[in-house]
């Protein structure tokens, strides 16, 4: 596998990367990968690298700032 930044892929690449990544994105859990697509939509369309927004996940989690709910198994806006 080469470079998943965004400079070196295409948004194709992109959301196939993220695909590949969370796995079966059909729902198989009643829609619980939706909530993981969006949080990556940003990288999907070219706006921030993925590392950025896993940190600015932990921040979140760490910190206790305001983040997503959690649902059963997925975000809730």
């Amino acid at each position: 596998m080469g470079s998943i930044l965004i400079k070196d892929t295409t948004r194709e690449e992109r959301e196939r990367i993220i695909a590949d990544s969370i796995g079966d994105i059909s729902g198989s859990c009643d829609g619980c990968a939706s909530g993981l697509i969006e949080m990556y939509q940003d990288y999907i369309d070219g706006k921030k690298e993925i590392r950025d927004i896993n940190m600015e996940f932990r921040a979140h989690y760490e910190s206790g700032m305001e983040a997503p709910e959690k649902g059963n198994c997925g975000y809730v806006k």
